[in-house]
């Protein structure tokens, strides 16, 4: 068994909000395995499964830029909040955004691509601008859609200027319908992206790891019941399609109306588009989504810095 320490014993605690004693019981079961311990006290009815994953510390922007049916999210890095309120920081996040539209869109292609400010590379340009700033900063991640007809929806949350902000989605709507009524209704689509988060567009569409992790969970919790295993199954079979319906985006309540699924808000946008409308695709940046800040001892700091 491995050695469980008070630090994993806390790491724990602060991602799945359980009590200390369940997280030194739950490492303990998974021989020290974080997820595992995770997805154990979920099983038991501890811990909730976007705890962990709601833990957003990095600072810096979202951008996003637009150009036909064509539009791009990048997410900048900084180590402070107080350069990402710098202009000149800001203008690099948008600057890298514009850039990124002309290539495929991933971080590789946009690091490689010249920077028209500068005539380098991107990479080597946020590597002058840290010197010039200040502080370390980085391209860190990037998502691109497009429909060869239709529009990409754009919406920026917590904007802190124009097309930066510290929460971006795209949607991309395939459709030959009146580009106005695509624009509105990609909007307000990109709007519940946006608070809820959905894994995939369709229920088809969820990562099966992340669906057979689901269903591991839940046979758990089912068998901690008792009843026979024909029973288990049928609880089990409910809680996935339960499960499906929370995380697919058209199955979802529409959070602008949510008398009407998303799917079923689109078929209403259908009548006054004059044609089919079809979600090919969704993507959702979080500013610093995934990433643990270490928290510092002022009081700790301020007494080193006195010793000299």
């Amino acid at each position: 068994m491995s050695n469980i320490t008070a630090a994993m014993v806390k790491e724990l605690r602060e991602k799945s909000g359980a009590g200390m004693m369940d997280c030194k019981k739950a490492l303990a079961e998974t021989n020290g395995d974080m997820e595992a311990a995770i997805d154990w006290l979920r099983a038991k009815g501890i811990a909730k499964a976007d705890k962990k994953s709601g833990r957003t510390a990095a600072e810096g922007l979202i951008g996003v830029a637009t150009a036909g049916h064509k539009a791009v999210l990048v997410e900048v890095n900084s180590e402070t909040d107080f350069v990402a309120r710098n202009d000149a920081f800001q203008d690099i996040v948008r600057g890298i955004a514009e850039v990124a539209l002309d290539t495929d869109g991933t971080v590789e292609a946009i690091s490689a691509a010249t920077y028209p400010a500068t005539g380098k590379s991107v990479a080597d340009s946020v590597k002058d601008a840290i010197a010039t700033i200040g502080e370390n900063m980085a391209l860190r991640r990037s998502a691109m859609l497009e429909v060869e007809h239709g529009v990409v929806a754009t919406y920026i949350h917590n904007a802190a200027g124009e097309g930066i902000g510290k929460l971006g989605v795209l949607v991309a709507l395939k459709s030959v319908g009146d580009k106005a009524v695509l624009s509105s209704i990609g909007r307000q689509v990109a709007m519940h992206v946006a608070a809820t988060a959905p894994l995939a567009v369709r229920a088809e569409d969820v990562d099966q790891a992340a669906a057979d992790r689901e269903r591991a969970i839940f046979i758990e919790q089912a068998r901690e019941s008792g009843k026979p295993e024909a029973i288990i199954e049928k609880m089990v079979e409910g809680r996935m399609r339960k499960f499906f319906e929370e995380v697919a985006l058209l199955s979802q309540a529409f959070v602008i109306n949510p008398d009407l699924t998303v799917a079923a808000a689109l078929k209403e946008a259908e009548k006054e588009a004059g044609a089919a409308i079809e979600v090919t695709g969704i993507a959702r940046l979080l500013l610093g989504e995934g990433v643990e800040k270490e928290e510092s001892d002022f009081a700790a700091e301020v007494a080193a810095a006195a010793k000299g």
